[in-house]
């Protein structure tokens, strides 16, 4: 990354220019957040190949568990106690998904030390993983700049490919649903209004260059009858599901069709309610238990002790008060389940009145207390807030993208705030690895 920066010091008029036209492209592109478009820094994160092997191995490693974790929900009665989960839902975690995997699609979250290779995990996304499209487009972005040009003559790079990977793994998923059909009709379904409706663009376009027929649903769109969940009349085979849990339960009055497919395994549904048993960040504190130890070998429980922050529910009475206030610095408080970062305090973002604000509103309201993990810190440029911008040092966030149980890509984001999140001006960074 260092030879990078000087590239861009070393020709600094050329990369003025290569990055604004990036600024610009992006402001153009489909790479759209809530209506508006996506922030992107100039510079990219670019993964040696040890690196990216070490991440490999990270993820295998906490796909092993969190695999665990969800057949232990689905088998042990008592297990599931220790989850907050409300009756309804917990009668759709358990209804039948007709295939094996567990765990379909996930972005999980990291801070990433890139000098030790040391890392925590900041959060597990599951069916609402997104992001994808952000990615694509500025590498797109960046390709033509001068100093992508000028590295790529000494280090060849490669960044990652998210949709048609991903029809490739849903496809060897249903490949296993205990009714699948020949030819089947994919819907890719959320609460429109939630969603990144550019994004199911680029699905929409990749199933149908695999040879799937694919639409763009929202879920109150749907209907069930005769057995059959259907749009407008054309059946629906498989569901895409980007909608994350929280918005259906929450929608659930106009969502009954859906709901009712899914209690009867009338449509395959990838992925299933059971993914919200890692998606729910509460499983930070229930990894953590004995409880779950009690079932997992000697290295993964090292494991979770090693790269899962140590995790407390935000409630009366269970944690020490004085001590949260005194040292803020070394806590974030999170909701339970939202999603985007919504709700999401730093202690070291705070002053000390907004922080003791923030703790006693969340106390009792489903938030959870965690230890706040410093995030790695690299230099970047930022081309979306001025034409001739300065190097800054920024916090880093790394997602990994895992496909039907395998690494697939990297998501980074970066920041100058701890906490990194489109709410708090992070920023989209094209992610490459060294080929």
């Amino acid at each position: 990354m260092n030879n990078y920066a000087q590239l861009i010091r070393d020709r600094w008029e050329e990369n003025i220019k290569s990055g604004n036209e990036a600024a610009l492209y992006m402001k153009n592109s489909t790479a759209v957040y809530r209506g508006e478009p996506v922030a992107c820094l100039y510079m990219p994160k670019i993964f040696t190949r040890e690196s990216y092997e070490y991440l490999e191995k990270a993820a295998d490693g906490i796909c092993t568990i969190l695999d665990k974790v969800i057949m232990q929900y689905l088998v042990d009665a008592e297990y599931r106690k220790l989850f907050p989960f409300e009756k309804e839902l917990e009668e759709l975690i358990l209804t039948e998904a007709g295939y094996p995997r567990l765990l379909p699609i996930a972005r999980l979250d990291i801070f990433f030390n890139e000098d030790d290779f040391s890392f925590e995990f900041c959060e597990f996304n599951a069916d609402g993983a997104s992001a994808m499209n952000e990615d694509r487009e500025i590498n797109n972005a960046i390709r033509s700049s001068d100093a992508y040009i000028e590295y790529t003559k000494r280090q060849k790079l490669r960044g990652f490919e998210f949709f048609d990977s991903w029809v490739r793994e849903l496809g060897d998923i249903y490949s296993k649903y205990n009714k699948r059909v020949a030819c089947p009709h994919i819907a890719i379904v959320d609460i429109m209004e939630s969603g990144v409706p550019n994004e199911f663009i680029e699905f929409q376009k990749a199933f149908e260059r695999a040879g799937y027929t694919a639409e763009i649903c929202d879920l109150r769109d749907l209907e069930y009858e005769n057995g059959e969940l259907c749009r407008f009349g054309q059946r629906i085979d498989v569901v895409y599901r980007r909608a994350v849990t929280c918005d259906i339960m929450r929608y659930k009055d106009s969502v009954q069709p859906f709901i009712q497919a899914a209690r009867n395994n009338a449509v395959c549904i990838i992925g299933h309610f059971r993914t919200q048993i890692i998606h729910n960040k509460d499983v930070f504190r229930i990894l953590h238990m004995p409880e779950t130890s009690s079932f997992l070998t000697e290295a993964e429980c090292e494991y979770v002790k090693q790269h899962i922050p140590a995790t407390f529910p935000l409630e009366s009475g269970k944690f020490d008060l004085e001590d949260i206030l005194k040292n803020k610095d070394k806590w974030v408080i999170k909701p339970l389940d939202l999603y985007g970062s919504r709700g999401v305090f730093a202690g070291v973002d705070e002053t000390p009145e907004n922080w003791e604000k923030a703790i006693r509103e969340a106390t009792d309201k489903s938030y959870q207390l965690q230890e706040f993990c410093t995030p790695f810190q690299t230099e970047n440029i930022d081309f979306t807030e001025s034409t001739r911008p300065q190097f800054k040092m920024y916090n880093n966030l790394t997602g990994l993208f895992v496909y039907n149980g395998k690494l697939q890509g990297i998501y980074s984001r970066a920041g100058l705030m701890g906490t990194i999140s489109p709410f708090t001006r992070g920023l989209t960074v094209a992610s490459l690895v060294e080929d």
